[in-house]
């Protein structure tokens, strides 16, 4: 099967305001966007009032790991090549996570999980770091299953 939403026409910026009216119409307070030193979006950052007070969240992308998954499904004839070229990694990984945002607010608005316990991996902590990036820096073993 082909990566999701790799034949998108759908520009970074469209998809980033979208993400942004998502999160705004949720709640957020600011939201801001990181990018690298060639003007490329990198993350999506975000505060919002949580049960616990107001907290920060970033969502990365990760582009270069969607060119490198694009190129091996275009080996292996599951993507036409016309779609591996420079733009369309960071079209295709900016929609995942808009579809993935999309989806995770609809199970928060059913009430089924809270805002904290889905998007938790993204909470920025006081390092400036994510608590996902901080379990694998720190070696943060979790107990073992039951």
């Amino acid at each position: 099967m082909a990566l999701l939403n790799y034949s998108t026409t759908i520009s970074v910026d469209k998809t980033l305001g979208e993400i942004q009216g998502l999160l705004a119409r949720h709640g957020a307070r600011s939201i801001y966007t990181d990018y690298d030193g060639q003007g490329n979006p990198t993350a999506i950052s975000f505060l919002i009032a949580t049960a616990f007070g107001q907290r920060e969240f970033r969502l990365p992308a990760n582009i270069k790991a969607v060119y490198k998954v694009m190129m091996e499904q275009r080996r292996q004839g599951k993507i036409q090549p016309r779609f591996v070229n420079k733009e369309q990694p960071a079209r295709v990984g900016w929609r995942i996570i808009k579809d993935w945002l999309e989806a995770q607010l609809a199970i928060i608005e059913t009430e089924m999980v809270s805002f904290d316990e889905v998007m938790l991996p993204y909470l920025i902590a006081d390092s400036g770091h994510t608590l996902y990036q901080l379990m694998v820096e720190k070696r943060l073993v979790l107990p073992e299953p039951r």
